[in-house]
């Protein structure tokens, strides 16, 4: 199984990013998605979750510019950022909880993180 996440860059604050993040392999099933960052020094905080059924959970600091969206025949989870401001730059990874066909256990695999960063 591998998670390929895409869409980070440098913008502007007030700028908007969009991230990607689709999984693939041998997935028996896929139920919750999500988004973490990490700034240095830190430990990866949840940016935002999403459930298989699409219930979203989002961090403080991002309520109401981000949203977190997935399309579960694509296996893909996305995370819309609006009104980027420069405490937002990180390290962001994606995150899937997925059972897959050969052990039927449910795992979290990560994907390689993306960095974001946002000019003053």
């Amino acid at each position: 199984v591998q998670l390929q996440a895409s869409g980070g860059g440098l913008v502007q604050a007030g700028g908007s990013l969009r991230l990607s993040c689709a999984a693939s392999g041998s997935i028996f099933s896929l139920t919750d998605m999500g988004w973490y960052r990490q700034f240095p020094g830190k430990q990866r905080e949840l940016v935002a979750a999403i459930s298989e059924g699409g219930s979203t959970n989002y961090a403080d600091s991002v309520k109401g510019r981000f949203t977190i969206s997935r399309d579960n025949a694509k296996n893909t989870v996305y995370l819309q950022m609006n009104s980027l401001e420069p405490v937002d730059t990180a390290v962001y990874y994606c995150n899937a909880r997925i059972m897959t066909r050969a052990t039927l256990v449910r795992v979290d695999y990560w994907g390689k993180g993306t960095q974001v960063t946002v000019s003053s």
